[in-house]
């Protein structure tokens, strides 16, 4: 069905990697979103009148708010497809996350004023009637939400979007939250015991932990979270197969929404390296770099000595100096500053969170083991990066 519909409705839904088509796939999800949760509304709003169960009528008002979040996300896409304009250079990409913001409040919403209804039926709890048509409708919104929850997932991982992955969970609590609400049903009727109101409270939670669990997926990007490792991997698969490229470091993901990001990269090249080559090769790069995967890549590159036999051992001393230390640890940029009693060496080392606070410890240990080597005073200069940025 999944496919069926990205045919009838989308042309090259296949090329995920162009903003129009992921555009058009949100909104594809959204008005499906409308349409499904809707139809659940009047199906569960028939099921709870004819019932009298809060629990039922509670979850058609979810579905309900359901629908208000795919119009939300429908808007979202929208605005995110609009290109770059004199006040938003960078496009407006960033459009999807606040509209899955959007729909975390709406779902929090719900979720609180669902606990008050709750509440109300326990303190003052009343009969439900369970007929096999109300059964036969909360049968049917549950095939209905599961058929969403794969569909939802199928398209958030066609298009890497946390908004359609969050609607796709939201989808799935709703089965297990429908299916409660059922149960209580069953459970009044077989045994005559007024769980309804518990019940509804437990849909409420339901919802208020969507509610969290969406607006926590959508402000961390907005925050500026780190780039997925798997993106960085593809960023520096194919950098380090050049021949001229002796090493990288920096990388930085500046993500301005989906479809919008940017990156800066530090490369190493011998100095000895034609400036021409080495500046068409890192042209090259950047080329490439947008055209396999869309991300605007900036070059710094990086000249390093490579035929000085006191640096080159210098260096290679300090870097198994801070691998006893810690073993993850590397250095970059080393430099030497040759004084007449002393040397001053400079470098950068990545330095993983867990080890912010051993900074000095870490800079005394290996400029105290490199003057027990001879009379030559040697003063240590580090750089600390975060390693999530190396």
């Amino acid at each position: 069905m999944t496919n069926l519909l990205l045919r009838l409705f989308i042309r090259d839904y296949e090329n995920t990697g162009q903003p129009s088509v992921r555009s058009a796939i949100g909104r594809l999800s959204g008005t499906v979103g409308i349409v499904c949760n809707c139809l659940l509304f009047l199906i569960k709003l028939l099921a709870g009148t004819l019932s009298g169960s809060v629990s039922i009528t509670a979850d058609a008002l979810n579905n309900l708010s359901d629908a208000s979040g795919s119009i939300v996300t429908l808007i979202g896409f929208r605005m995110a497809d609009k290109p770059a304009d004199q006040h938003h250079p960078y496009g407006h990409a960033r459009a999807e996350y606040l509209s899955g913001l959007g729909v975390a409040v709406l779902i929090l919403f719900i979720g609180f004023e669902l606990v008050k209804s709750s509440l109300e039926k326990i303190f003052h709890p009343a009969a439900v009637t369970l007929t096999p048509l109300v059964a036969g409708l909360l049968l049917v919104s549950i095939a209905v939400k599961l058929w969403m929850t794969l569909f939802n997932r199928s398209l958030g991982k066609r298009i890497g979007s946390t908004a359609l992955l969050a609607t796709a969970a939201d989808s799935r609590n709703d089965c297990i939250a429908t299916a409660a609400v059922l149960g209580a049903a069953l459970i009044e009727r077989l045994l005559d015991l007024r769980v309804d109101g518990l019940m509804g409270l437990g849909v409420a939670a339901f919802i208020l932990y969507s509610g969290f669990q969406l607006a926590k997926d959508t402000i961390s990007p907005l925050l500026g979270e780190n780039a997925d490792p798997e993106l960085r991997e593809k960023i520096v698969s194919y950098i380090r197969r050049q021949p001229k490229v002796l090493g990288y470091h920096d990388l930085m993901v500046h993500d301005y929404g989906p479809g919008q990001r940017f990156a800066s990269l530090h490369v190493e090249m011998d100095y000895r390296e034609d400036p021409l080559d080495c500046h068409e090769l890192i042209d090259d790069l950047e080329r490439r770099c947008l055209r396999d995967h869309n991300i605007h890549l900036v070059i710094h590159y990086d000249p390093i000595i490579t035929d000085d036999p006191e640096l080159l051992r210098l260096r290679e001393e300090t870097l198994r100096l801070l691998q006893q230390q810690d073993e993850r640890l590397t250095l970059h940029d080393f430099r030497m500053v040759q004084g007449r009693r002393h040397m001053n060496l400079v470098f950068d080392v990545p330095l993983p969170n867990d080890l912010l606070g051993k900074k000095e410890a870490v800079r005394q240990y290996v400029e105290e083991a490199l003057n027990d080597d001879g009379p030559l005073q040697y003063h240590v200069k580090i750089t600390f990066d975060l390693a999530d940025f190396s």
